[in-house]
């Protein structure tokens, strides 16, 4: 089943040129959902004021080499490593939610647009990641949603109570959830794939239409905010913060581990 395409044979039902329609409405949803909340919020317009507000007060310059420098270490630190998570469990669900998401998502598109019928067999791999990649998103989804939150994990709220700030995890995995389900009853041949497939176009269609109340759109403001922090830190400006202490006042001690968000 992991190797197979479900979107292949979806097309002995559904044209191709359904999915292919609708993977290009997403796109555009993302996209105008992140502006109309750049707009919306002014998120662009106080990042720059706050950018030039900092640059103000810096006590030197930083060089064109130096920015590059920043640059890559945001990439692969704060981007590629999720490296603002001090929280070892933390960061390790994100990853391994943002790896599965990636895979999933790039996974789909290939198969959707490359090998969209039978007659275009796809290779083993694509499917494969498909898979992979929905099972890490769902792995590192639950964990974070049962365990990690920190109104459950600190807090002691009950893991099923749920506030709009929690719209894009649960649209998340719920869609990557409905999505392998369906997956696995079509390759099966289930009377219950067509209903599956709906419930999985309608989760879909919640993740990424509702950009504007979610926290979708934090993936691209994040890598922004960490290079910025860093020029920040390395021009002297330091967001206007003062300097920390060289060794910080340790006030008693604890018995467990602590929960760093």
């Amino acid at each position: 089943m992991l190797t197979v395409n479900p979107f292949a044979e979806l097309s002995v039902s559904i044209p191709p040129a359904f999915m292919q329609t609708y993977i290009v409405i997403v796109v555009l949803l993302v996209a105008g959902g992140t502006l109309f909340d750049m707009i919306h919020k002014k998120s662009a317009k106080y990042f720059f004021s706050d950018w030039n507000k900092a640059k103000s007060s810096s006590t030197r310059q930083v060089s064109s080499g130096e920015m590059v420098s920043l640059a890559v270490q945001t990439a692969v630190v704060d981007g590629l490593m999720s490296g603002e998570f001090c929280n070892a469990r933390r960061r390790t669900a994100h990853l391994l939610t943002m790896y599965g998401f990636l895979a999933y998502v790039i996974s789909t598109a290939v198969m959707v647009f490359g090998y969209s019928t039978p007659s275009t067999p796809s290779p083993a791999i694509w499917p494969l990641l498909w898979h992979i990649g929905g099972l890490l998103v769902c792995i590192g989804g639950y964990w974070f949603w049962f365990f990690i939150r920190v109104d459950v994990a600190a807090e002691g709220n009950s893991p099923f109570r749920m506030v709009r700030a929690d719209l894009f995890i649960v649209s998340l995995v719920l869609s990557v959830t409905l999505g392998l389900i369906w997956s696995f009853v079509q390759a099966m041949g289930g009377s219950w794939a067509a209903l599956l497939f709906g419930l999985y176009l309608v989760a879909t269609t919640v993740l990424f239409g509702s950009v504007p109340w979610s926290k979708f759109s934090h993936m691209f403001y994040k890598p922004a905010a960490a290079l910025q922090k860093r020029i920040a830190d390395a021009d002297g400006s330091r967001s206007n913060l003062p300097t920390p202490a060289d060794k910080p006042e340790v006030f008693g001690r604890t018995s467990r581990t602590t929960q760093h968000y």
